[in-house]
């Protein structure tokens, strides 16, 4: 969008963990702001109208009607953590939130790198967005290290953990899907 630019592209205006977004570790998008070919945005139409603050919630009219209904489904899967991010940023700080953003970011690519055998990209990617980060460091501390099992064993037993880990918590590492009569 002209006139939008971000010097973060990490964390978007509206709360969403580009970070971790599979188009953005993809190669396909620059994140929120960061460049020709972004998607025009309504807001960031609304942020350069009412004087460009560098997340939506630091607008006096935060939360507005744009964020009603935003988090039902996973378009994008950091629609569901989009609330959770916002206020862990807010209470640890942009700098602190990005800390912990690059090193889940970093146990991300470990598992691309070591445990995917072609087929895990979404459940991992869904793992490093929805779990704590102590839980990622916990599987990744149990993770079989090296080369001694096929890599087929290996992403199996990186899924089973971060199965379990995410069962522990009460969450589901399958995307929800827009329900039939709203994607008309």
């Amino acid at each position: 969008m002209k006139g939008f630019e971000r010097k973060e592209t990490r964390f978007s205006l509206c709360g969403l963990n580009c970070g971790l977004c599979v188009m953005r570790t993809g190669g396909y998008c620059p994140g929120c702001g960061g460049g020709p070919g972004n998607q025009s945005c309504a807001l960031a139409r609304c942020s350069l109208t009412h004087g460009g603050p560098e997340f939506c919630w630091e607008c006096a009219e935060y939360p507005c009607h744009r964020y009603e209904g935003f988090d039902r489904c996973d378009s994008f899967l950091s629609h569901s953590t989009r609330q959770r991010d916002i206020a862990r940023a807010r209470e640890l700080g942009l700098p602190g939130y990005l800390a912990e953003l690059d090193q889940r970011r970093e146990i991300l690519r470990q598992l691309m790198e070591g445990w995917n055998d072609g087929r895990r990209k979404t459940l991992f990617h869904t793992a490093a967005v929805l779990l704590p980060l102590e839980e990622l460091q916990g599987v990744m501390a149990a993770l079989p290290q090296g080369d001694a099992l096929p890599i087929k064993e290996r992403a199996k037993a990186a899924a089973a953990l971060l199965e379990e880990a995410a069962a522990r918590r009460g969450l589901s590492l399958k995307l929800r899907k827009r329900p039939e009569k709203e994607q008309k």
